[in-house]
């Protein structure tokens, strides 16, 4: 059996060079889209971060500059085929493919997905964003041990913290606490 590898670097020591390779570095699943989606390969479609918890979970943001270019369709393909390919060389990893976006508050709602973020509140002092979900999304936004909304963080170099919409209504509610 074949399998794909990042050469990392290759190194020289007195005898024999050392090749360094890695299948858990981000540029791994970037050489894997730039295989098998010609819209990145062209530069069509331009990656513009990749996070990861190898062998679990990859967030990837993608943009195009041309509007008749859907990026995410192009990356996922026709019937999921280009992301299955993809999600197959990396045995079963999740991949979130995300429409980048400059405004930080519509990129960290769509970072949070799959979950759907009803309201997003940044502060900016503190580079930080405050994501409300609806409370049956709660657990799906934060991820197991709370790796989606971890790497939705990392995606968008905010500090994110979600909360359930219920907690909005009891703030109102309780102006107190």
């Amino acid at each position: 059996d074949m399998i794909k590898v990042l050469v990392r670097r290759i190194t020289t020591n007195n005898r024999s060079p050392q090749v360094i390779v890695s299948r858990a570095h981000p540029d791994f699943v970037r050489r894997l889209f730039e295989l098998d989606v010609p819209e990145v390969k062209s530069g069509l479609v331009t990656i513009k971060k990749i996070v990861r918890e190898a062998g679990f979970r990859t967030k990837i943001a993608v943009a195009s500059d041309d509007p008749n270019i859907d990026p995410v369709g192009a990356c996922i393909g026709p019937r999921g085929s280009r992301i299955n390919v993809i999600v197959q060389e990396l045995n079963g990893e999740r991949i979130d493919v995300i429409n980048w976006c400059a405004d930080p508050l519509e990129f960290i709602a769509r970072a949070i997905s799959p979950a759907k973020a009803v309201q997003v509140h940044v502060n900016d002092e503190e580079h930080s964003a405050r994501v409300i979900v609806n409370d049956n999304m709660l657990s799906l936004a934060i991820g197991r041990e709370g790796q989606n909304a971890r790497l939705a963080a990392k995606l968008t170099e905010w500090k994110i913290d979600v909360k359930p919409y219920s907690s909005i209504l009891d703030t109102i509610d309780n102006p107190e606490e």
